[in-house]
């Protein structure tokens, strides 16, 4: 079966006008000035719209959906909501379609290279499709096949999501937190276009098998490079088991908790050095062994973190481990996560209480309503996720949910504080650097921070408000700025029907020519607009 609506002119009309319907509903709401509660239906019927149309199409747009479901800090939780649990399955292709695509990838007959392929998927996404297989000498062997013109749809969609992405960027007014929607199709982008290219797939495994081959309780398959291209991967068959099905979890050697404090051990590293991550470690991509190994799959999603964010998470940790909440505070700021306007001691509180739930509290409450309480606090505060480390966010909560599901009884602090001082250990680093963040947690310490704090808050409230008092007030003067010339050019293309209708070349000519300033005012108040914001996001280190 082939991927959906493969003509480009469908695809691209679909995607267009579901976006440009979207624009008109948010600036229809705009300038009716709607209530809040108003907002948050029409957000709720975009997302289905989107959902649907999503399901419709497929290809990239499953993947968007899945980008876009991790940015809860700074858009509509209606619109979320109706995202957030989607997953990437799509029907498999005709075998006939993989066979042409083996053969040409190859230059000769599958049964030069294989005793035998089994000619239904065990696996099918977006972008590729998974096929078990056995080669000459017996060894069973994992084919993960291109989808048939993916390529070519990619590309149509990437065009048209330049275009909503330019229209958004220009047209669109801003949520909270001044999303760079440039920044964010970027990175889509180079996420995509790392997954179409499964040369960088293998260059990542061997990366990782390197990276862990001293560690007993992973396991990451081997590749075979003179079989795989661009197009086609081949790697290792291995069997493992969910680390969600409780029922097949009895079979395995190793307790829960202690499964737990695995997990922690292959993924704390990848989230606290420099270097690649697994950026998509979702419960089919992260198996277990019968006899309690760790198994990575899938290695198409990566991110990486640079040595200097890695040094702040690192002294994050810590200052988490010893209850040092300022210090953690500090941490938050110099990755970018908290705006200028945020008051340090009311996140310092916010994490005490998070960080003191005990397991019983844990198992007596809701954890779909805490999370959406979470949710609703954290889009309250000034507070917002730095693009660089949205896949880094996916991939730590994607973890900590399957953790949360092995070991519902453990505090997951308590699980991860001895992998953390043994990896710090490892670094060449000691217990005094630990020491250290504990004494300053201490209330002798507290005391001074207090005084220190209390000394300078007139004044640094004081720059604040101002600060912000002047962005918000030259942020109002761009809206109503766009805002009259939106009307003046909505005025200008009635203007334009009713010259068309009437054969009134005066009323038409007045039309266009005031449509066409209208537009041009609108494009230059933009431009300045964005100006603006690129040096308010400079001094916000976002």
């Amino acid at each position: 079966m082939r991927l959906k609506q493969r003509n480009k002119l469908i695809r691209m009309s679909k995607m267009l006008s579901m976006a440009f319907v979207i624009f008109l509903q948010i600036y229809w709401y705009k300038i009716r000035r709607k209530p809040a509660s108003e907002w948050e239906k029409l957000w709720g019927k975009i997302g289905e719209r989107y959902r649907n149309t999503l399901f419709e199409l497929e290809g990239l747009l499953i993947k968007v959906g899945q980008f876009l479901s991790t940015r809860a800090d700074l858009l509509p939780k209606a619109f979320i909501s109706q995202i957030e649990d989607l997953t990437d399955k799509v029907p498999p292709s005709d075998w006939s379609e993989i066979e042409k695509i083996l053969e040409n990838q190859w230059g000769k007959a599958l049964h030069e290279n294989f005793l035998s392929i089994e000619k239904t998927a065990i696996a099918s996404a977006s972008i590729g499709e998974v096929y078990k297989g056995v080669l000459k000498d017996e060894t069973e062997v994992a084919i993960k096949v291109k989808r048939p013109y993916i390529d070519s749809i990619v590309q149509t969609d990437f065009r048209v999501l330049a275009i909503i992405i330019w229209f958004a960027d220009h047209f669109v007014p801003i949520p909270k937190g001044f999303i760079n929607f440039k920044v964010l199709f970027n990175e889509l982008k180079q996420v995509i276009e790392r997954e179409l290219d499964y040369t960088k797939e293998l260059d990542t495994i061997l990366f990782f098998r390197e990276r862990f081959k001293d560690m007993d309780v992973v396991k990451i398959p081997s590749v075979y490079s003179e079989l795989s291209t661009s197009n086609v991967l081949v790697m290792e068959w291995v069997e493992g088991i969910r680390l969600t099905d409780i029922k097949a979890m009895e079979q395995v050697a190793v307790s829960r908790e202690e499964l737990a404090q695995r997990l922690i051990k292959v993924f704390l590293p990848q989230w606290l050095e420099p270097g690649r991550f697994h950026a998509d470690p979702h419960p089919g991509n992260v198996l277990v062994s019968l006899d309690g190994k760790i198994i990575l799959l899938d290695f198409g999603m990566i991110g990486e973190i640079s040595k200097k964010d890695a040094a702040h998470f690192q002294n994050l940790i810590e200052s988490f481990l010893s209850k040092n909440y300022s210090k953690a505070v500090d941490c938050l700021a110099q990755l970018g996560f908290l705006l200028p306007e945020a008051d340090s001691r009311t996140i310092e509180k916010l994490l005490a209480e998070l960080i003191s739930f005990e397991p019983e509290q844990l198992k007596q409450m809701d954890l779909l309503v805490f999370k959406k309480e979470m949710n609703d606090t954290i889009q309250a505060l000034p507070i917002q996720v730095p693009t660089r480390f949205v896949f880094l966010g996916r991939s730590f909560v994607t973890i900590e949910g399957i953790i949360r599901n092995l070991a519902p009884e453990a505090e997951l602090m308590e699980l991860g504080k001895p992998i953390f001082i043994e990896w710090l250990n490892k670094q060449g680093n000691n217990k005094w650097s630990l020491l250290w963040q504990w004494i300053q947690s201490q209330p002798v310490f507290k005391i001074i921070h207090s005084v220190t704090e209390f000394l300078n808050a007139p004044q640094r409230l004081e720059d604040l408000k101002e600060l912000e008092q002047r962005r918000q007030f030259q942020f109002m003067i761009f809206e109503n700025n766009k805002k009259h010339l939106f009307q003046l050019t909505l005025l200008g293309i009635t203007g334009i029907v009713a010259g068309i209708y009437t054969s009134h070349a005066l009323i038409l000519n007045l039309s266009v020519g005031g449509t066409g300033a209208a537009l041009a005012g609108y494009y230059i108040s933009s431009l300045k607009q964005k100006k603006w914001m690129r040096y308010m996001h400079e001094k916000r280190r976002v």
